[in-house]
């Protein structure tokens, strides 16, 4: 494929679906670009607006948050896993609405409680919290949501 086929085809793709800079140089790559080459297609992407890491992070922290219930630690690692900037990242995860949050909190951890069988009360806590933390939630939303469910 040649640099103008490649160029057309990371544009169509871009124009259906969210990319960031580093998912698309990726392709780039695996189309047989050199590195100019994708560096150009990137910065010509970027100027006429078909990829834009800010938009890109604003579009996957509400995804991640809506749909997937991750918390905002696991949604930071992976946005920084793809090279988007720092101040991206932290504007995107200024989004998520505080109450919000804690819901989506409170409601993952009464879905999990249903699902332990176990009844020591320890282990329950110790369950929720690992499943709360592998979802990507701060240690102390995830310990007061717990408090909160288990002595209601």
């Amino acid at each position: 494929m040649d640099y103008r086929q490649a160029l057309n085809k990371a544009a169509s793709l871009c124009s259906r679906k969210e990319y960031c800079s580093s998912d698309i140089r990726k392709k780039l790559i695996t189309w047989e670009l050199t590195d100019e080459q994708s560096d150009e297609a990137i910065k010509w992407l970027k100027k006429e607006k078909y990829i834009d890491d800010s938009r890109f992070a604003e579009y996957y922290v509400r995804d991640k948050f809506l749909f997937n219930g991750w918390g905002r630690i696991k949604i930071r690692f992976q946005l920084r896993a793809k090279g988007i900037a720092s101040e991206f990242v932290d504007e995107a995860l200024s989004t998520i609405d505080e109450d919000n949050y804690r819901e989506k909190l409170a409601e993952l951890l009464h879905s999990k409680k249903r699902q332990i069988k176990n009844k020591d009360h320890w282990q329950t806590k110790s369950a929720l919290a690992r499943f709360a933390q592998s979802r990507g939630f701060e240690p102390d939303y995830v310990f007061r949501e717990i408090d909160k469910l288990l002595t209601t």
